[in-house]
């Protein structure tokens, strides 16, 4: 076998098990993402996309970097593309989902997808006593926008639904609902004051 055919079967055997990876990469970067390994607070699928291209780039560097284990630096290389496309996926997701635009109702500034409701102004650093659902608006009805992860702390913005409900707020803008049932504020003492929308 000569050389050149010799480079082209490693670069086979290098897209083939990066082909494997990427197809069991997608549906369990979308698992995971509840699971939080790979997860994303915005919705989209760029993430798992990002991490398919991760994966195949990843497998050919790995491949030609890794020079008496190409199996190994192939896998290798996949598994830290992957992780790398995912990364770069959701950091695009974000700013897709700022860019949307946003409004201003009942004194908060929301994010386009998000509802507004009659809220209780607070201005409290809390954080998530379990992983749970951020929500487009304050009922478990609407869409799933995103996850907070158990021990994750964020800026509350108001309460909604009589207390029912935590509007979670990133850079001034309110992003999505939590239940106030599984969050509690860091410090101790906070201020509720009444107003609709």
């Amino acid at each position: 076998m000569t050389q050149a055919h010799s480079k082209i079967a490693k670069v086979g055997l290098a897209l083939s098990v990066a082909a494997a990876m990427t197809a069991t990469a997608i549906p369990m970067t979308a698992s995971a993402q509840n699971a939080g390994i790979l997860r994303c607070d915005a919705t989209g699928s760029k993430q798992e996309k990002g991490a398919a291209i991760g994966a195949v780039l990843g497998a050919l560097i790995g491949n030609q970097v890794a020079k008496n284990e190409r199996t190994a630096g192939t896998v290798v290389g996949a598994g830290l593309g992957a992780a790398a496309g995912s990364y770069i996926g959701c950091k695009s997701q974000t700013s897709d989902a700022y860019a949307q635009g946003t409004y201003t109702r009942g004194g908060q500034r929301l994010a386009s997808y998000v509802q507004p409701a009659r809220y209780e102004r607070t201005n409290l650093r809390m954080t998530a006593v379990t992983n749970v659902s951020l929500r487009a608006g304050p009922s478990t009805s609407t869409s799933k926008v995103g996850v907070l992860q158990r021990g994750q702390t964020f800026q509350a913005a108001a309460y909604a639904n009589d207390g029912q409900w935590v509007l979670v707020s990133r850079d001034g803008v309110g992003i999505g609902y939590v239940h106030a049932g599984y969050v509690r504020p860091i410090s101790g003492g906070y201020q509720r004051t009444g107003y609709g929308y």
